[in-house]
């Protein structure tokens, strides 16, 4: 059975078992999250289209780690112009491990 939901301004195809990084949630290591925004649910011919969510169904998840990402490196340039900016950035993330989807 897998789902499709919606976090963090994105969509995530998710099945049970699988760890997810996804945008920062306020949960610690350990805490149980229920993702309510489920657009689709499917298992093998059997799907469930939401418009745009399924009513009562929720994907289940335990929170693995809080962390942050790689460092992304910005740079600006104009040639000739003495010009050069550089900044960095790097994007809080929380990653989860699907327990159950129920529909």
């Amino acid at each position: 059975m897998y789902a499709i939901v919606a976090t963090g301004g994105k969509q995530y195809r998710v099945q049970e078992g699988e760890k997810l990084r996804i945008e920062k949630l306020s949960a610690e290591a350990g805490d149980t999250v229920e993702l309510d925004k489920v657009l689709l649910v499917g298992e093998g011919e059997d799907v469930k289209i939401g418009t745009p969510y399924l009513k009562g169904a929720k994907v289940t998840a335990t929170v693995a780690a809080n962390g942050r990402g790689d460092k992304v490196k910005i740079i600006k340039f104009h040639r000739r112009k003495h010009y050069r900016k550089q900044m960095g950035h790097r994007q809080s993330f929380t990653e989860i491990e699907i327990t159950g989807i129920s529909a």
